[in-house]
């Protein structure tokens, strides 16, 4: 694919014009931003606070209700983060989440070798739910807990409102989710980690007095950026290995650290979440090379982290081509934000998508039929994989 005058390896293509200018301004206002340095020291720097993901309907909650940690932002903020940071090590990671990601992919793998066949996006996202899940504390769901999140987590969103019946749908739809979630999914979790201590998210939240309905808010944080991201980035991930046969053969033979490489490459170039806005609190200063911009206190910034990741300054030459080798100076990017806001689940997410794939690939003939589908979540910025169906010969099946 050609993007811009420049050979591409995306797949994802968000169909944006490449940048003319490292910082420019959208006909709305907003500043949009296109550089890694400027992005990276907006996102770590002061005078700004999250937009964006949501936030309008979180701000509807009556003050008395803590907000989920992703709307939270300043001190109340950084000392959640340092509180809950033990949970996301990458050595915590290694003891104490990696043997049940490896029994989760078998497990989603064991359903492949079952039907001969399987949507890759429903393997995905088995996986996805069942590793939140134990990281989270969500061990103690009725049946149905992956329908229940596909409902919450539709492929079109609507905007809920008074105003009109299909605003009246979604409202009605989007409440019944969250009681939904309550009651079969959280819950259940919460009194049991009220009779018994647990060492994970849920028992952290209960000890600093949070309210069943402030732990549902958390809990469906975490199933959002963890679940359906990770789905998303499995496929897209798999999709560049069964039609790359130099890089699947380079991830096949490589070892962990350099299969890692591979997918941190990969997420640098494809993003799953393409942009991040946030809004001033205070002037701030962009960088231009025709000197500084100042965003003025109220006005909104989004930073366009596939353009980014693709500034050739930062991350090397032929920034749009699959290159595992400069992941060990640029990793994935800006691909899980920067600053005080950073993913704090990204070696989870890397380890659980190469725990996965890497089994996918070791099976015989593993092969990927039906074209890949590609849809955009306009509310995140979010790209879709669908349609991706994963096939095995005859003689691997059962």
């Amino acid at each position: 694919m050609v993007q811009d005058g420049r050979v591409s390896a995306r797949k994802a293509d968000r169909g944006r014009a490449g940048p003319a200018c490292p910082v420019d301004r959208a006909a709305d206002g907003t500043w949009r931003v296109h550089d890694f340095a400027v992005a990276r020291a907006l996102l770590r720097g002061p005078g700004t606070v999250q937009a964006g993901l949501g936030i309008e309907t979180v701000e509807k909650l009556p003050p008395r209700v803590r907000r989920p940690v992703l709307y939270r932002d300043g001190p109340e903020h950084r000392e959640h983060r340092r509180q809950t940071a033990r949970y996301f090590t990458p050595r915590r990671v290694d003891e104490h989440y990696r043997e049940p990601m490896v029994r989760i992919a078998e497990e989603q793998l064991a359903v492949l070798r079952s039907a001969g066949e399987a949507p890759l996006s429903d393997l995905a996202f088995g996986l996805a739910v069942g590793v939140v899940s134990e990281v989270v504390g969500l061990r103690y769901s009725r049946p149905g807990i992956r329908r229940r999140l596909e409902r919450f987590f539709p492929e079109e969103f609507g905007e809920p409102g008074l105003t009109s019946v299909r605003g009246l749908y979604w409202l009605v739809r989007q409440n019944t989710n969250w009681l939904r979630i309550h009651l079969a999914d959280v819950r259940p979790a919460v009194r049991a980690h009220r009779r018994r201590e647990h060492d994970d998210l849920i028992s952290h939240l209960i000890a600093e007095g949070c309210s069943d309905v402030e732990i549902l808010g958390e809990c469906l944080t975490f199933a959002a950026a963890g679940m359906v991201t990770t789905r998303e980035f499995v496929c897209l991930a798999a999709w560049h290995l069964f039609s790359d046969a130099e890089l699947l053969c380079h991830y096949r033979s490589a070892d962990e650290t350099g299969r890692l490489a591979v997918l941190q490459e990969l997420l640098r170039l494809e993003p799953v979440i393409g942009s991040l806005r946030r809004r001033a609190t205070g002037p701030v200063e962009l960088s231009c090379p025709d000197g500084p911009v100042t965003v003025r206190p109220g006005e909104y910034v989004e930073v366009h982290l596939d353009d980014a990741n693709a500034d050739p300054k930062a991350v090397g030459e032929e920034p749009l081509l699959v290159r595992p080798q400069r992941a060990g100076a640029v990793g994935a990017g800006l691909s899980f934000g920067d600053g005080p806001h950073r993913c704090p689940g990204a070696h989870i997410a890397l380890l659980e998508t190469d725990v996965f794939l890497s089994r996918l690939f070791a099976l015989d003939g593993v092969r990927m039929s039906g074209g890949p589908r590609v849809a955009f979540q306009e509310a995140i910025d979010g790209y879709e994989i669908r349609d991706l169906t994963v096939a095995l010969p005859r003689a691997g099946r059962g």
